[in-house]
């Protein structure tokens, strides 16, 4: 796989009012009109250059919206105050009251809780499946399916689905295929492998400061124009907006993706490894031990690595715990959810962000007590950090 999505971004310039480097913030709710022809043409449909209602679309989220679109290789993109905000307004602007979505068993706590607690209430159904098993989900499909939801590198379990085969799905029965690419931007790119709709958290690798939250919707211009639409559009009416400063730092932020995820993939397989030659059971697909290695070295863009993302099973609950603690003490990082920071971050998922997710749910995934996820960060001494999580295991009884 080519460059060719970081070099479209490299390519964006945005000036600023005055001839800055960086693109004016504008600090406004609402926008004035030179004539009332126009404000009415824009409550229908979008007015180059103009703008309404932040709500509906300003100057600093269009700026972050164009640059999303050209890292994902799509039309139009979308940004919101969330993952989570993003999720939802897609699912609802494509369901309604009788349809069902396909989703993947293994996927992170917050879009199993909207799934099976919440979207029940609208009349919304999910089936939860083993997405690997694309017979499994065209199992599932029936007159009112409408979605097929995954992520690319599944929360926490890190597993692969075969997009190009679920899109052939999708296709079939003329469903849309939405993935979550938030623990894989630039290393895989769903878009090319079959993917309708993107999203991410921003929040995460995307921003990398763990200082806002923000999503993003990526698709094409058609979709995204329906989920403004001033009548019927789900971001439109529901309203989970991005802040415009917190908007244009994300876009600053965005500058440095590139570098970032080439050294979060760097240091999570020197730990990978590492861990691995101690004797500790590791989920990483950059390892040859993990079950998809030779397909994700097909399908990552290897210029990147296999991201950032590493699970190790402490076996316990106990072990977990006094680990979890025991890394903070050392300096390896923080015991803390989320990821994409630049120092690491570790979390029991079975007690955090996967705890919306049923225990023998939890067991059926093979998500076991003592499992601990690793956000690995930008340490440029990784060795040294290998040898504080080192000190650590022997502390706590593991190695």
């Amino acid at each position: 796989m080519t460059n060719e999505f970081v070099n479209a971004f490299q390519d964006f310039q945005v000036f600023g009012e005055f001839g800055g480097i960086n693109p004016s913030i504008t600090d406004s709710s609402t926008f004035t009109f030179m004539h009332p022809a126009t404000m009415e043409k824009l409550f229908h449909e979008e007015v180059q250059g103009c703008f309404l209602y932040s709500r509906h679309l300003n100057p600093a989220n269009e700026n972050l919206s164009k640059a999303l679109s050209l890292i994902e290789g799509t039309e139009d993109a979308l940004v919101t105050a969330s993952g989570m905000g993003a999720i939802s307004t897609t699912l609802l602007q494509i369901c309604q009251q009788s349809d069902e979505i396909i989703c993947h068993r293994v996927t992170y706590g917050g879009t199993y809780a909207l799934l099976k607690n919440f979207f029940p209430r609208l009349g919304i159904k999910t089936h939860f499946v083993n997405i690997l098993d694309v017979d499994a989900v065209e199992a599932k499909i029936n007159k009112n399916t409408k979605v097929i939801y995954c992520e690319s590198l599944s929360n926490p379990m890190l597993e692969i689905p075969d997009l190009a085969k679920l899109r052939n799905i999708a296709d079939k029965h003329n469903l849309k295929l939405i993935v979550d690419n938030t623990f894989t931007p630039y290393c895989i790119n769903p878009i090319k492998l079959g993917a309708h709709i993107v999203i991410h958290s921003l929040t995460k690798y995307i921003n990398g400061a763990s200082d806002t939250l923000g999503g993003c919707v990526c698709s094409n211009h058609d979709f995204i124009s329906s989920m403004k639409s001033v009548n019927d559009g789900a971001a439109m009416l529901i309203g989970p907006v991005l802040d415009s400063l917190r908007s244009s730092s994300i876009l600053k932020n965005l500058r440095t993706l590139h570098i970032r995820m080439r050294q979060h993939s760097k240091n999570a397989t020197y730990l990978a490894n590492k861990l691995e030659e101690a004797g500790i059971r590791v989920i990483y697909p950059g390892l040859k031990s993990h079950p998809q290695h030779e397909f994700a070295k097909s399908i990552f863009n290897l210029n990147f690595g296999f991201s950032g993302m590493i699970t190790i099973d402490a076996k316990t609950i106990e072990n977990a715990n006094n680990l979890l603690i025991r890394m903070q003490e050392e300096k390896v990082g923080y015991f803390a959810v989320s990821l994409g920071y630049y120092k690491t971050l570790f979390s029991s998922p079975g007690r955090s962000t996967s705890s919306e997710i049923p225990e023998e749910e939890q067991v059926e995934m093979g998500m076991t007590p003592g499992l601990i996820r690793f956000s690995v960060g930008l340490d440029d001494d990784i060795e040294r950090t290998f040898e504080r999580i080192k000190k650590c295991l022997s502390e706590v009884g593991m190695l």
